[in-house]
């Protein structure tokens, strides 16, 4: 098997930064949750916030350390697998990810421990006041690696000396490049709706298999509350982020659609099979007109096609194609879920409906199959550029043999499977415990003074 260096090394990355979006999008979902449930507990000293709070300040902890100890790797995959990125780009991304460690990380490990450990030390106000901060932590870290990728996508405030090094000239202008404020909305808003359909999923496996608890029930109703607003939101929201891919990365919007010929009056393709060597849609099924409605809000609005570029500046179309439209088809089942619990509620059967509480369980982890698909549009998308029409990924690789990277790929594959199971079991363990259960002990019948002790004396 003959697999290019190149390749190996995508793939790999891809793997590595896909394992650990999951856990920054759940961080700063459930750390926003839980800073809600104390300010309702504090606003209205409803015991049921309390122990909710705590419950999830558990599960929290767990899904933190993955996230420290998977993003770690990312910084040295940079340096040893994408030299020549590392050496344009330097300038750039490196004081970005040092912003990043320097406020966020700092930010949500300073007060991490007050959170999960200082309640009863510190009192309830200044303990509210590091939920928040946690909260803001996990936003800031988004803040800045989003800054990062979307320059990434919309290069902008840099110049670019003879031996191809990115100098930055206007910091405000790289920082804020014209990506930036639809990109961050829009993640931070998806991290939020998964940390919602979390909690519902676990509030509704709950309810079935403990009865109706009063935390179970609470736990539901306010996730889908939330859901209620921000899944609409996130709609809103994806247009404006279309409308500025159309704007400034035409060929991602392209492939997004899977439009070879510029035209107006461009149809939807809800489903087709991008032929990317016969330049041509087979299958395709198709709403005439609303494609232009909905990319440029006029009835025929113009679109360009992927044909306006030389097909190797063209990304994977049907990787783009169908990945945003499993991201779609994920964000609209979200939509009619938080409908669907409103209509429920609604009719006073929101807490008795069984084939609604499995649908929410089945649908627990939809929010992280919408963000990593959006994930591959965004990169996927932008290829074959690591900065968008500035440095080819191909000039961004290291020169490691294919052996190399491929052994590292599965060594990376086994180590991380191993321990999404080590989280999946402390996991489980505590949700089906409940708020009332301690934090489990790595060994049945020990108990020592370390931290998961600790943890289990918050409440």
């Amino acid at each position: 098997m003959n697999i290019s260096p190149l390749l190996l090394a995508r793939l790999q990355f891809a793997f590595t930064v896909g394992f650990h979006i999951l856990w920054p999008a759940y961080s700063i979902g459930i750390a926003a949750f839980i800073a809600f449930l104390n300010g309702l507990w504090l606003k209205t000293n409803r015991p049921v916030y309390q122990r909710l709070m705590h419950f999830w300040q558990k599960l929290f902890a767990l899904g933190f350390a993955m996230g420290v100890v998977t993003g770690l790797v990312l910084s040295y995959e940079i340096g040893t697998n994408w030299g020549g990125f590392a050496k344009a780009t330097g300038a750039v991304t490196g004081p970005l990810f040092t912003f990043e460690v320097l406020t966020a990380f700092f930010l949500e490990a300073g007060f991490l421990g007050i959170a999960l450990l200082g309640e009863t030390r510190v009192g309830r106000g200044w303990h509210f006041f590091a939920n928040i901060m946690v909260a803001v932590g996990t936003m800031t870290s988004a803040l800045w690696i989003l800054s990062a990728n979307s320059w990434m996508q919309t290069p902008a405030g840099v110049i670019r000396d003879v031996d191809g090094v990115f100098h930055v000239v206007n910091w405000w202008a790289a920082i804020f490049n014209p990506s930036f404020p639809y990109r961050f909305m829009h993640m931070v808003c998806a991290c939020m709706i998964t940390g919602c359909l979390i909690v519902a999923g676990v509030s509704a496996l709950q309810l079935r298999a403990q009865g109706q608890s009063e935390h179970a029930k609470v736990g539901l109703s306010l996730a889908l509350w939330l859901l209620l607003v921000l899944a609409p939101l996130q709609l809103l929201l994806g247009d404006m982020h279309g409308l500025n891919t159309r704007e400034h990365q035409p060929v991602k919007l392209a492939a997004i659609e899977g439009r070879w010929e510029t035209g107006r009056s461009v149809p939807l393709t809800l489903f087709a099979w991008p032929d990317q060597k016969a330049e041509v849609n087979r299958y395709a099924v198709e709403i005439p007109h609303l494609s232009s409605l909905i990319l440029t809000h006029r009835w025929n609005g113009e679109i360009r096609g992927l044909k306006e570029v030389p097909p190797e500046d063209r990304p994977v179309v049907p990787l783009v194609f169908f990945a945003f439209r499993l991201m779609v088809a994920s964000g609209l089942a979200i939509v009619a879920l938080a409908f669907i619990g409103a209509w429920l509620r609604h009719r006073g059967s929101l807490f008795a409906s069984t084939w609604f509480h499995r649908a929410l369980i089945a649908a627990t982890p939809l929010g992280w199959v919408a963000i990593l698909a959006g994930w591959v549009v965004t990169e996927a998308g932008r290829q074959p550029y690591v900065v968008y029409g500035l440095l080819r990924t191909a000039n961004a690789v290291s020169v490691l043999p294919a052996p190399t990277n491929l052994m590292t790929l599965l060594v990376f594959i086994a180590l991380y499977m191993s321990l999404f199971c080590g989280f999946l079991w402390y996991w489980s363990r505590i949700v089906l415990g409940g708020p009332d259960a301690p934090f489990p002990t790595p060994l049945a019948g020990t108990r020592t003074a370390t931290t998961p002790a600790l943890l289990g004396r918050a409440k």
